[in-house]
């Protein structure tokens, strides 16, 4: 529901305060609104994604400055501990996963963003903001956790399971490595005919689900699972898990803005702010409403 609370403050000389002109509403909000996300407390300020304005900037922010259009990851990052230097900053010993999680998120007016210097990124020219936003997360996660971690490759057959937000991500970004053929498979026909990507592999499969094939795992999982390993121990399968580490999104926001990454229409639904719980509402009945990605604005 909506609040009135007080704006945030810099509290560390790390910090940024960022007026949040457009966020979006991530699958994992869905993840924490069902109590999947024990580390999350109830009445915290959800959201880890949007773009917006630096409003202020704590004394030692070097590379951002008020006024300065940005846009927020998902993964806060110090830059300096062992994680972040191995390009793992999604376990950075002060960071990671932070917002909308373990401290008050980007769905409000305005938003704390600690360690500025390795948590935001500039937006550039030549991109709109709604394509922006998705570098917030949705397309470093579908690149990073499945593009780079699934071997996608040239000539390559690729089966994404999910036609969501981050499932279209992968598909999306899965053509920069020039795959003979991408399949989406889901549920939810209205995501799946959004890029008409039905396509049969003449009973060959894909390499991502035959022997000597790699499993690329994206999803948020909030109960245990059964792994067969009596059925694939000797398919010579790999089996990848990986949290976002937005390490590629500065080469995401080039691509982004000369064109080479298009995401014209996964933009779906559009709010006002003040319209959130209807944008929750529709979110979170996605295959009703026809939604993908829904994005509030102020």
């Amino acid at each position: 529901m909506l609040q009135v609370r007080p704006k945030p403050a810099i509290l560390k000389p790390t910090d940024a305060i960022v007026r949040m002109t457009s966020n979006e509403l991530a699958g994992t909000d869905l993840h924490v609104l069902k109590g999947d996300v024990a580390t999350c407390d109830t009445g915290r300020i959800l959201g880890h994604e949007g773009v917006g304005v630096v409003e202020s900037a704590g004394e030692g922010v070097m590379k951002f400055k008020p006024g300065d259009n940005v846009i927020v990851s998902c993964i806060t990052s110090c830059s300096t501990c062992d994680y972040c230097r191995k390009g793992m900053p999604s376990h950075c010993v002060d960071g990671g996963w932070k917002l909308g999680n373990t401290i008050d998120g980007t769905q409000a007016e305005y938003a704390r963003i600690p360690h500025a210097d390795g948590s935001l990124h500039l937006m550039v020219e030549g991109a709109t903001a709604e394509g922006q936003i998705m570098i917030s997360d949705a397309l470093p996660t579908g690149f990073e956790c499945g593009v780079l971690s699934g071997k996608v490759s040239p000539g390559c057959t690729v089966a994404i399971v999910g036609c969501g937000p981050v499932g279209i991500s992968a598909m999306i970004t899965s053509q920069l490595y020039s795959p003979s053929r991408v399949i989406m498979i889901g549920r939810n026909a209205n995501r799946v005919a959004w890029r008409r990507l039905w396509e049969l592999t003449n009973g060959e499969g894909a390499d991502t689900l035959l022997r000597g094939g790699t499993i690329a795992n994206l999803g948020v999982h909030g109960c245990k699972v059964d792994l067969h390993l009596e059925n694939l121990w000797d398919k010579n399968i790999t089996i990848t898990t990986r949290l976002v580490d937005t390490t590629t999104a500065p080469m995401l926001i080039k691509l982004l803005g000369s064109g080479k990454i298009k995401i014209a229409g996964l933009v779906t639904h559009r709010y006002n702010f003040a319209d959130i719980e209807e944008a929750y509402d529709t979110f979170g009945a996605a295959a009703k409403h026809k939604a993908v990605k829904v994005i509030p604005h102020f």
